[in-house]
């Protein structure tokens, strides 16, 4: 721009010079640049004109005054001198103009040069900068380039004579085709009608001559036909030789990862991003009408058709388990094949890979396959509609996704579910009723085609046929066994179906052989093509034949109809999700969108805070809870068989002896067992009161149900430690042996538990005794009730015996025949008829009650009686052994539950922890029990909301891969 300006104002500048100064040249101003146009009409005096806005123009204006002027031409009558000097000098401003010349011509080279310089300059920056795809091409690739012998390479390929010699003879082709058009113009013309005149030899001689005509033309058409089909044969052949070559060189260039490839981060292809987004799918479950709709490839077919075959030819290997006649593919099996370096197989979740090119991986690939398909199978079912997913990467493998369903049967056989065939049709139209679904009919050609079932499905599910793809298998053997080929060209035509189809091929899977490989296969099905009638005769053409061709025209299909659907399943997708957050937002405003996995994961954070919980409970709070729990359970037992029996004997040594030897037997029998019992239950009392402490402090009661599975399935787990009893009998044994009362408080201690003891069991006979003899006559008058029968002659037996125990204040504990008898007459005379049981029984409670009163009474003495007791005054009148009782049992009490809380929280606690951890994890394992414990609207609100967002940015990176590939 500067140079165009500058040029600009120089031609002003001289357009001026030209004008005003008088030189010889005149320019009409027409013709002048519109810059000095502008300058012609400023110097004329015309205001009217307005100055030009370049700046490169107004600065040449402010440099006019420093431009050397030539002096103005004299006036007339001068006398001429200095017109005269002028000419003298015209030698001397031609060279001077000369000399001017050389310093144009410099400076324009100058100029030039730094123009061009500086465009180059502009251009370079114009361009984007490559450097930061280098990476594209890595470095191993030059050094590729170098290790590539070009020459070896040049003479690898085939010369153009091979080629010349491999294209047909145009100029024999073009003749028979004029012959050709001859015969067939002649033919529809017609010859004109012989005359009547001509004799019957002639006649003869010219049918002849036809007959020899056709022979020839026949002939002829024949070995046209043969010469095109081995000319395709021979492109055919050629063609898989320079793909064969490729891929390995695609191989090789694909294993050379040592200097860039695998060193940043490998991205997935494009087919393994579309493969996640349907097995996302396949797990959801749909709801708001969003149905999967994406293409997959589904394969079905009869049972036996030759399903599995076709689908390993396509993944160049012989990954699926395989038997003579019976059901083998169980459940669904979803085949994701890519391109890739190695040949490789490997299940979605898992991370082992199976090298195919080796014989051990594939037999354990199909074991694999195999043992997944019986542990999908439900018990008493036959077939699964579980999906198996499965992967497969190898040079040359056609990018797409295929299903291989279970094989259509007729008849449901010995060992079947009876329900096996109609399972069968409704997992196959689960997957053919997907519009974007492309089907792989396969059908057997060695059988009859009116025996087939999965023609009439198919038919069912796409009646016009845009999306169904026919297959016919085994054509070797329907070669051989069909008396009429027409039949085959029939099928593939599509007119011996009522079914409607894209395309239909021919295909050849092997002998039949189970050993075959895919090489040895793909061999045979070649030769058998090269050399069948179905393609001499023209039955079928060359694009209809074998696997290779199928699995292109597959994948070509596949794709197509992925670029044509995705997008749209995207946005219905977009609108599940934004129903799905508009009723979360509704619903449940305050609470995170959190799934099942996330909710488990909380909730067990939460448990584990509470079983932690458990070993902050202090010493103290550990033994008051098991000295209680303790007493309540053995309180019973103490009373009623050791000390009642002991006391009642009234005397000190029959007492302490009865009281040695039942204290004996209990510890040796029951006492351990019952503490055992006692501190487990326990632990899980404070297990669960720690659990609803923290259900109180805003627990979300959807986890309640898990809680409790959690603590119901740890607890059944847990074993108490058995070592512990013995250690147990010990120590209380040794406890219960000892009879020394160190202090006086201990002494008051053992008072106050015995007395303590004592009233809560006289309160208990009182009440027996109220409800033996029914209301006094206090209750009776203000409550208007009455006795009973039965306890009006208990309150008259326990009149009689009262008076016998003020008559005899030291009675034994049981009465006298005599005795019984006594009051029994005494009552009948009295008009009431008893019976001697119902006086025992009665006796029995009464005495326990004068017992329980007489034993406070002498408690009560006892308070002072640790002094005789610490001197050892065994002749004194205040004999206390039944307070040394008490106290040996509170002792136990003390020593027991100190036990048992140091191997509570010792041992016990901690065990618990790990068990309710191992439930943790094996809650967390099992999918279904996860569902059952966490369940609501909620949850599944979340797992939708996250399903739905998931699939949907798989999909848009899907997309935008897609987009890129194109």
């Amino acid at each position: 721009m500067f140079r165009v300006g500058s040029n600009a104002a120089c031609m002003a500048c001289r357009n001026l010079v030209s004008t005003n100064m008088g030189v010889r040249f005149r320019v009409p101003l027409q013709k002048l640049h519109p810059l000095s146009r502008a300058i012609h009409h400023r110097y004329s005096g015309n205001a009217n004109i307005q100055r030009p806005p370049h700046r490169t123009a107004a600065r040449y204006f402010t440099s006019m005054s420093r431009l050397p002027m030539r002096p103005p031409k004299p006036p007339p009558g001068s006398g001429g001198r200095g017109h005269q000097q002028q000419r003298n000098f015209w030698v001397a401003r031609l060279a001077a103009r000369l000399l001017r010349l050389r310093y144009i011509l410099l400076g324009s080279a100058v100029g030039g040069g730094y123009t061009a310089k500086k465009t180059y300059d502009e251009w370079k920056d114009m361009l984007p900068d490559f450097s930061e795809y280098n990476w594209v091409i890595p470095d191993f690739v030059w050094e590729l380039s170098e290790q590539i012998d070009l020459d070896k390479l040049a003479k690898a390929l085939p010369e153009m004579e091979e080629i010349a010699k491999l294209l047909p003879d145009f100029d024999k082709i073009g003749e028979n085709f004029t012959f050709l058009k001859s015969l067939l113009s002649s033919e529809t013309s017609g010859d004109p009608p012989l005359k009547a005149t001509d004799s019957s030899a002639a006649a003869t001689q010219d049918g002849s001559d036809k007959q020899y005509k056709k022979s020839s033309d026949k002939e002829k058409i024949d070995q046209l036909q043969e010469e095109l089909l081995r000319t395709q044969l021979k492109y055919q052949r050629m063609l898989e030789r320079l793909e064969k070559e490729n891929k390995e060189l695609r191989k090789v260039v694909l294993q050379k990862d040592d200097k860039g490839i695998h060193q940043r981060k490998v991205k997935k292809s494009l087919i393994d991003l579309y493969s996640e987004v349907l097995d996302i799918l396949s797990d959801y479950d749909a709801n708001y009408n969003t149905q999967d709709h994406l293409p997959r490839v589904v394969v079905v077919g009869d049972q036996s058709a030759g399903k599995t075959s076709v689908l390993e030819m396509i993944a160049q290997a012989r990954i699926f388990p395989r038997g003579s006649g019976e059901m083998m593919t169980r459940s669904p099996v979803k085949v994701t094949l890519s391109e890739g370096p190695h040949h490789v197989a490997m299940f979605k979740d898992s991370g082992r890979e199976f090298d195919l090119t080796k014989e051990e991986d594939l037999a354990a690939l199909r074991h694999e396959i195999e043992l997944r398909m019986r542990k999908s199978v439900k018990q008493g079912q036959t077939v699964s509609c579980e999906t198996i997913s499965l992967s497969v990467k190898g040079p040359g493998i056609q990018r797409m996704v295929l299903v291989d369903l279970p094989g259509v049967i007729s008849t449901v056989t010995a060992g079947m579910a009876s329900d096996t065939k109609e399972t069968i049709f409704s997992i196959s139209k689960a997957y053919m009723q997907n519009p974007n679904a492309i089907i792989l009919c396969i059908q057997d050609g060695s059988v009859d085609a009116e025996r087939s079932i999965v023609t009439d499905l198919v038919s069912q599910m796409d009646p016009q046929g845009k999306r169904t793809i026919f297959v016919l298998t085994k054509v070797d053997l329907a070669e051989k066994n069909l008396a009429s080929p027409n039949r085959i060209q029939q099928i593939v035509e599509g007119k011996l179906f009522p079914m409607k189809a894209l395309g239909y091929f021919a295909v050849v899977t092997g002998k039949g052989s189970s050993g075959e490989s895919i090489d040895s296969i793909k061999d045979y099905e070649e030769d058998f093509f090269q050399n069948s009638r179905l393609l001499r005769d023209g039955m079928l053409k060359a694009h209809q034949v074998t696997t290779k061709n199928l699995s292109l025209a597959v994948s070509d299909c596949f794709w197509k109809m992925v670029r044509e659907s995705v997008e749209q399943q995207a946005d219905v997708f977009k609108a599940s999700r934004f129903n799905l957050e508009t009723e979360w937002k509704n619903n449940y405003p305050r609470l995170r969108e959190l799934d099942r996995n996330e909710l488990f994961e909380k909730a067990k954070n939460e448990i584990l805070d509470e079983v932690i919980s458990l070993s902050q409970v202090t010493p103290q709070h550990w033994e008051a809870i098991l000295q209680k729990k303790l007493w309540e359970r053995v309180s019973t037992h103490v009373i009623e068989n050791i000390y009642l029996p002991a006391a009642q004997t009234m005397d000190s040594g029959t007492f302490n002896t009865t009281v040695d030897i039942k204290l004996k037997q209990w510890t040796d029998k029951q006492l351990p067992h019952k503490a055992l019992e006692i501190a487990w239950e326990t632990l899980q009392e404070e297990f669960a009161r720690f659990m609803a402490e923290y259900k109180g402090k805003d627990q979300d009661d959807i986890f309640d149900k898990l809680k409790e599975a959690v603590k119901d399935e740890s607890i059944k787990r847990h074993k108490w430690n058995e070592r512990a009893m013995d250690s147990l009998r010990v120590i209380q044994h040794n406890a219960l042996e000892d009879r020394s009362i160190t202090d006086k408080p201990q002494w008051d201690a053992a008072i106050q538990f015995m007395e303590e003891t004592l009233q809560s069991r006289l309160k208990d006979t009182e009440s027996v005794i109220r409800d033996m003899v029914g209301p006094g006559w206090r209750q009776r008058w203000m409550n208007w009730v009455n006795r009973t029968p039965d306890q009006h002659v208990r309150n008259e037996t326990k009149n009689e015996l009262d008076r016998l125990l003020k008559l005899h204040d030291e009675h034994t504990a049981y009465l006298a025949n005599d005795e019984v008898t006594t009051v029994r007459k005494n009552l009948e005379g009295r008009g009431v008829e008893v019976d001697p049981v119902l006086i025992k029984d009665t006796w029995h409670q009464l005495y326990r009650r004068h017992f329980l009163q007489k034993a406070l009474s002498h408690c009560n003495l006892c308070r002072r009686g640790f002094y005789y007791y610490q001197r050892h005054f065994v002749d004194s009148e205040l004999e206390c052994n039944d307070v040394v009782l008490f106290w040996r049992i509170q002792r136990m009490l003390v020593i027991t539950a100190n036990t048992l809380r140091q191997q509570l929280t010792n041992t016990e606690v901690r065990r618990l922890e790990k068990n309710v951890k191992e439930v943790l994890d094996d809650f967390g394992e099992d999918m279904e029990k996860k569902t059952h414990l966490i369940t609501g609207r909620r949850v599944q609100l979340a797992e939708d909301l996250k399903k739905v967002r998931e699939i949907q940015e798989k999909l848009e990176a899907f997309i935008e891969a897609l987009h890129k590939e194109k």
